[in-house]
């Protein structure tokens, strides 16, 4: 692949900062209660590694993986690749996402949980493009509102690229 422009949109330090003002958030709402949190694969997987080694208390991990995009466009199918391993019934859930655009995945999401009988189920997003929706999305901790840019690096791709980036970058041109 040929590399892209990418100019930086959230830097690393800006990133660790937030992150850890919403795990503050989280440890106060959820003080005393043991929580499952929910990484939603593939691109939240470094937001969800940075946040779960900052929430206190039990915390039990899980992983849940689906597609709804091809290149830069999402496809309005949400595909699941890996469901969860255990039950989750009568648990306190943290959803953990990348990005909300659409809205399409985590309502999918959210149906699909609340259809296993949990205690709870929150959401915790790095990234909100609300000028994306599709359909009204109930968040609760928002890392960043942004606007309706493609954006890759901490965990988020294009085409399987530059997830490994320690900030987050927009793309400037795919030629």
């Amino acid at each position: 692949m040929m590399p892209l422009k990418i100019s930086p949109y959230l830097s690393e330090d800006k990133i660790k900062a937030r992150v850890k003002e919403m795990a503050k958030q989280i440890n106060e709402d959820y003080k005393g209660e043991e929580l499952l949190a929910v990484c939603v694969l593939k691109g939240s997987f470094i937001f969800y590694s940075d946040l779960t080694r900052q929430l206190d208390g039990n915390i039990l991990c899980e992983f849940l993986a689906v597609s709804s995009y091809s290149g830069m466009t999402s496809s309005g199918e949400v595909k699941i690749s890996l469901d969860l391993a255990k039950p989750i019934e009568g648990k306190n859930i943290l959803l953990i996402e990348d990005i909300v655009d659409t809205g399409l995945t985590m309502n999918f999401l959210k149906t699909l949980i609340e259809a296993r009988k949990p205690k709870s189920i929150k959401t915790a997003v790095l990234l909100h493009k609300p000028e994306a929706a599709k359909i009204k999305t109930e968040l609760d901790y928002v890392g960043f509102t942004i606007a309706n840019d493609f954006v890759v690096g901490y965990g988020l791709d294009y085409q399987g690229y530059y997830r490994n980036l320690p900030y987050i970058g927009q793309i400037q041109s795919l030629n």
